[in-house]
């Protein structure tokens, strides 16, 4: 290690894959005596290779393990201030530790786009961007990252008994960091008790954090927080914005500007002036876990963030994960219980729609179809769920029993009507539809299973009388189109709607009386220990789309398996049956949340040299690990070959978390040695949320 007394050091995370920090010299015209004023988190410009690259100060000290002759000079600091405000920075440099990721891409991931760019400066009244200005009192109220105020104001509604008791309790904790596991039945008013919460935050000088599973899915709460808040700034962050959206939002955020912020997973990371609670709704919801790069859970974070900000965290769901169970079991969260819909709403009635051997008409069995006639002459609305977008799941040879494949990745195609073609939806490759089987030359090509496609288009047969809309991301690309939609269903212009997992996440549909689930079978039998759960969750959240209102609801479940213990005990328990039965499962089994996980997935073209690469990491793993530690695999993905690539797994479970960790990052030190890693692309994803 290299001293010198007259000469600073400065430490530099980089936006780089490589687990380490790199050491510059201060630039060279830079005033000496300013060196100890210098932020952590300041955004500076540095060479890096042969690129210019704009990198964060970590520390300013006055050793190296570089000789001194081989360090490069820094170019220039970008700003006079940090970027990051402390709970921000400890929040990434706890998620780089607990995952195992490099800290140069993780505070590069919590930034915006532009500020990536060394042409963009960050000043405390106006950005320059591209050399021209903007200015937040004008350019602040622009676009569509700040909801406008509604001339229609909602009054708070008289409240229940067990929405008041949530409210207090809430309230009492103070401004201390708590958290709160808000379980309340679909249709209990749990949006109420963010919203009352929420007013008092803001009538402290405090602002909020109202976290989603996505953004363009719930706009029907945005329009909530419009009606309700409309003299209050309310910010919206999310993917679909342009980066100078993005941008003036965060900064917003940063300068106290906005009251309110509302955003998916990414706006965790968001500076705030005064952030005074964090509001995550749909807890349970597996788009809270990054499935990509830093593969972190906006949930295990919010809660860490709560912890560092010292404020209250409110976990939302008619459905809670079991691991939120469980902490609330130990004592780690407080949990809020509100178990009746509001007003005159009942929990619908469910029915098992046995359908072996039964002639199905789209999908939809005689006793379903007979219900929905019903429905219309009511006047009333039907939800119809079907997992599957497109037209039919595959396209298969009548004669010799062909299936139509993906080239680059081990799945079945699937048939698309509208434009006419078969697509892959992992690689999003698309073939033309053959007129004869590719195999025996037959012109007996059949689509196989339904999709939402299909069932729109059997439905406008069965019911040409009714009008039918489908939601699912095929007909919700466009910008508004899930707004649109949505007006047409609440306006009573639309009776039926069609969709996917789009519909399960907090929509209220009041004149919606009947839910079809069109297959209840899908995760009965799956081989990972969660599908149950999932199922359940899936379910129970679509089931509660029905009879929210003064209406009566009603829920049908086609199943092959009528008998099968999961349906049964929805049916009789509801989900807290479910959950607390999973949960005794669970700890017999000592799986998550009574034991730690994590997947180290890899991948490559040379699939022998996958295996021998991931089988010595096992070998390895299994000397480091005391023997404390299982370590099962390597095996093959459950889609093995994707975009020309073979995928394989390892999976690591103990009961002692500082175990898992300790061996990961000696697994890690390994892996960088090993020849084998260097041609095999790797990925780490601690406490995975899908373990096949």
């Amino acid at each position: 290690m290299s001293f010198s007394p007259n000469i600073s050091i400065l430490r530099i995370a980089i936006d780089t894959p490589l687990r380490r920090v790199f050491d510059y010299l201060p630039p060279i015209d830079f005033p000496k005596d300013e060196l100890v004023n210098l932020k952590v988190g300041t955004r500076i410009h540095v060479p890096f290779g042969a690129r210019k690259v704009v990198g964060i100060l970590l520390e300013v000290r006055d050793n190296t393990d570089v000789p001194i002759n081989k360090l490069k000079a820094a170019f220039c600091f970008l700003d006079s201030e940090t970027v990051f405000s402390k709970p921000v920075l400890d929040l990434c440099l706890f998620a780089s530790q607990y995952y195992h990721h490099s800290l140069g891409e993780v505070l590069f991931t919590a930034l915006p786009a532009l500020l990536r760019d060394s042409t963009v400066s960050l000043q405390s009244d106006c950005l320059q961007i591209k050399k021209k200005k903007i200015n937040y009192a004008e350019d602040l109220l622009e676009g569509d990252f700040v909801v406008s105020p509604k001339d229609i104001v909602e009054k708070a509604p008289k409240l229940t008994l067990e929405q008041e008791g949530a409210i207090s309790a809430i309230l009492n904790s103070g401004a201390k960091h708590k958290v709160f596991l808000l379980d309340g039945v679909t249709g209990s008013g749990k949006t109420e008790v963010y919203l009352q919460v929420i007013a008092k935050k803001i009538a402290e000088g405090r602002q909020v954090l109202v976290l989603v599973p996505e953004i363009n899915l719930t706009p029907q709460t945005l329009h909530r927080f419009e009606v309700r808040f409309p003299e209050k700034k309310i910010v919206v962050l999310h993917s679909r914005l342009t980066d100078k959206a993005r941008l003036l939002a965060w900064q917003a955020a940063r300068f106290g500007l906005a009251d309110i912020v509302i955003g998916t997973r990414s706006s965790l990371f968001t500076n705030f002036k005064n952030l005074g609670l964090i509001v995550l709704d749909e807890e349970h919801d597996l788009s809270f876990k990054q499935q990509s790069g830093l593969r972190y859970s906006a949930r295990d974070l919010a809660v860490m963030r709560s912890k560092l900000e010292d404020i209250p965290l409110i976990l939302g769901s008619a459905t809670p994960s079991l691991e939120s169970i469980a902490n609330t079991m130990r004592g780690r969260y407080e949990r809020l219980l509100l178990p009746k819909r509001v007003g005159e709403a009942l929990q619908p009635v469910f029915n098992l729609v046995d359908i072996r051997k039964q002639r199905l008409k789209s999908g939809l069995s005689p006793a379903v179809i007979q219900a929905m006639e019903k429905r219309f002459a009511k006047k009333e609305q039907i939800l119809l769920f079907v997992n599957r977008r497109g037209y039919a799941p595959s396209l298969i040879c009548h004669h010799c029993g062909f299936v139509a494949k993906c080239d680059r990745c081990d799945v079945k195609l699937t048939l698309h009507h509208k434009p006419e073609q078969l697509s892959c939806h992992h690689c999003a490759k698309n073939y033309p539809v053959p007129k004869v089987c590719p195999s025996c030359g037959s012109s007996e090509l059949s689509p196989c299973g339904i999709g939402t496609e299909r069932l729109e288009l059997g439905l406008k047969k069965l019911f040409p009388y009714a009008n039918v809309v489908r939601i699912d991301s095929d007909t919700t690309r466009k910008k508004g189109s899930m707004e649109q939609i949505l007006t047409d269903v609440n306006s009573g212009e639309s009776q039926v709607l069609i969709g996917t997992q789009m519909l399960t996440k907090g929509h209220h549909f009041p004149d919606v009386t009947m839910v079809v689930i069109v297959n209840a079978d899908s995760g009965l039998f799956s081989a990972d220990f969660r599908a149950s759960e999932y199922l359940a969750q899936l379910i129970t959240q679509v089931s509660g789309r029905a009879g929210r209102a003064s209406k009566p609801g009603e829920v049908y479940l086609q199943t092959h398996h009528p008998d099968h213990p999961l349906l049964l005990r929805l049916i009789t328990e509801g989900y807290v049956g479910f959950s607390k039965a999973a949960l005794e499962e669970r700890e017999e089994t000592v799986l998550a949340p009574f034991s730690h996980l994590a997947l180290w997935r890899a991948e490559s073209k040379d699939r022998d040299l996958l295996y021998k690469f991931l089988n010595a990491l096992r070998e390895a793993g299994a000397k480091f690990s005391e023997k404390k530690l299982e370590v099962l695999g390597p095996v093959a993905a459950v889609i093995e070959r994707k975009i020309g690539l073979y995928h394989a797994q390892i999976l690591f479970q103990t009961q002692d978390r500082s175990l898992l960790h300790k061996t990961l990052t000696a697994l890690i030190h390994y892996a960088d040695t090993l020849r084998l890693g260097q041609k095999v692309k790797w990925n780490l994803d601690v406490d995975p949320v899908e373990t096949l």
